[in-house]
């Protein structure tokens, strides 16, 4: 008999509801290493921003990069798409974009004995993995259009709803510093990535790397390592995996402690406007059984939530007026957040 991972409240841990195949563990987390692997031979320099990007594609969720161009946003999320066998579409958004122009529409045909249907031809959503580049530069009736899909992994055409293929996520890029002609994310939509990944530069040996590594004759070529079943249990995996009571408190006292109706923390109630809602709790719940998972362990630690705090709290956070007046910024609040959950 194969031995098991289970833990009970009791025990410290929290009763998935099954027990977990160490066997299973072990070979799911063989896989993903060797998927993170082939990643970063292409990505190079980019080791944080790969491991949180794979952390939500594990967890199931989406993903919103920001960075300014030329730091290989869509290179990383074309060999997500190969390194992962996933089917990938990209569409660029741009302020004529139409929400069919993402879902697809219906079309009306005539056939050769002259009677009229129609037909629904599908967009470019309906693929495993969707890059929404540039999606703040499309209207928000249009932003709109994504909001079921990333939810609900459907979308209704003419009162007639259509299944995504499985697995599906989006993830979409932002240019941090060019606004102009750009429409910001709605909290609703903001709300529906698992993780903001923040894409800095390289540092210098990196840099190095990558100007050596891209500009000979044979350019860097991503590897499948993954089949979409194989992501899809690997997810299923990342659900069972048990955490424990303390991983829980903690995920509870840094998401509440970012509620200035419920904290106990004077500055956050003078820098926060509004906080997360329990999606952030859901978010980080996830997110630290898919890190634990990738790093080849059998269950979550606190430090996996302190990790993966600014990626899946700031963008469900708004600063005040007083602390922008102030020059603060919502990783000073999230740095105070994760001192008050780290505290036992």
């Amino acid at each position: 008999m194969s031995d098991t991972i289970a833990q009970s409240p009791a025990a410290g841990g929290h009763d998935t509801g099954s027990d977990v195949s160490v066997e299973d563990v072990e070979r799911v987390c063989t896989q993903i290493a060797k998927a993170k692997a082939a990643v970063e031979k292409v990505i190079l320099g980019q080791s944080r921003v790969v491991e949180e990007s794979l952390i939500a594609i594990l967890a199931g969720g989406h993903v919103l990069l920001i960075g300014v161009p030329g730091l290989a946003k869509t290179r990383l999320v074309q060999t997500l798409g190969i390194v992962l066998g996933l089917g990938d579409k990209r569409v660029q958004f741009t302020p004529d974009l139409m929400p069919a122009d993402i879902i697809g529409s219906e079309i009306l045909e005539e056939n050769d004995e002259g009677k009229r249907h129609f037909r629904f031809v599908r967009g470019p959503v309906f693929c495993q993995l969707l890059m929404a580049d540039e999606i703040n530069r499309a209207s928000p009736r249009t932003q709109s259009a994504l909001l079921q899909a990333m939810q609900e992994r459907r979308v209704s055409i003419a009162g007639h709803y259509h299944v995504l293929p499985q697995p599906f996520h989006v993830l979409a890029t932002q240019n941090p510093i060019e606004q102009e002609g750009t429409y910001p994310l709605p909290e609703a939509q903001l709300d529906r990535f698992l993780l903001q990944v923040d894409i800095t530069y390289p540092d210098s040996e990196a840099e190095r790397e990558i100007i050596i590594a891209t500009t000979g004759a044979h350019d860097l070529q991503p590897e499948q390592v993954l089949t979409p079943s194989e992501l899809m249990e690997a997810q299923a995996l990342v659900r069972e995996l048990p955490v424990g009571d303390s991983v829980i408190e903690a995920i509870l006292k840094l998401v509440r402690a970012g509620r200035p109706e419920t904290t106990e923390i004077d500055e956050v109630r003078n820098w926060v406007a509004w906080g997360p809602g329990p999606r952030a709790s859901q978010a980080l719940m996830l997110a630290v059984r898919a890190r634990a998972l990738l790093d080849g362990r059998l269950a979550p630690s606190v430090d996996d939530v302190l990790a993966l705090a600014k990626p899946v709290l700031q963008h469900r956070m708004a600063l005040s007026f007083t602390a922008r007046a102030d020059g603060r910024s919502l990783s000073d609040v999230i740095d105070l957040l994760s001192q008050a959950a780290d505290k036992n």
